[in-house]
């Protein structure tokens, strides 16, 4: 785990702008404040990432959720209530002038996901806005799962890296709500029963 003084120093350098590595309940994350559009773009050419591919955002509470989400039906409030925090990512129509364009892929729709890591959401607390939180690899390359996995080269280009250690070992599910029947665009960390 880290300690109150490392999480200290990345909520500074994300407050001025940096780019960090983190442990999360699924895989390790890479991101940036979603308030910094310099810090957005930078975090897609570190990681080759397509502008036509929206990142995942990481929430400290489904209250700062609700602040990005449109208002959100009954149905898909008693899904996150029922696996947040933990390894899904809820698709659903977002408040698009609180969320820059490029994470979103220029879409009216966003990935929203409560980690369930300790360390991690009290980063996010901190920040006092949402991370962004896409795996730390370059586009096309291993997801890693242990920090020896980590590409040393993505390491250099960011500005620091959080100590700690993963609490699984799959990226998360990942499903639209948007749509009826809901669908699983990516299966996952968790197993969903009910869509």
């Amino acid at each position: 785990m880290a300690s109150s003084e490392q999480i200290d120093k990345a909520v500074s350098i994300l407050s001025k702008g940096g780019i960090i590595i983190f442990p999360t309940d699924t895989v390790w994350g890479m991101g940036c404040r979603i308030d910094s559009s310099d810090s957005i773009n930078r975090l897609y050419k570190i990681r080759r990432r397509p502008d036509s591919q929206a990142s995942p955002v990481l929430v400290s509470s489904i209250e700062q959720a609700k602040e990005y989400y449109q208002k959100i039906p009954k149905e898909v409030e008693h899904l996150i209530n029922k696996y947040w925090p933990g390894g899904l990512t809820v698709v659903y129509e977002a408040k698009t002038d609180k969320i820059p364009g490029l994470v979103r892929a220029n879409k009216n729709t966003i990935g929203l996901r409560m980690p369930n890591h300790q360390n991690l959401l009290q980063l996010i607390g901190m920040s006092k806005v949402p991370l962004l939180g896409p795996s730390a690899n370059f586009h096309n390359f291993p997801t890693p799962m242990k920090f020896s996995e980590l590409d040393p080269e993505l390491i250099r280009l960011v500005d620091y890296v959080l100590p700690g250690e993963c609490l699984g070992n799959k990226a998360s599910t990942v499903i639209d709500v948007c749509v009826k029947p809901w669908k699983i665009i990516r299966r996952g960390a968790v197993e969903v029963v009910s869509y």
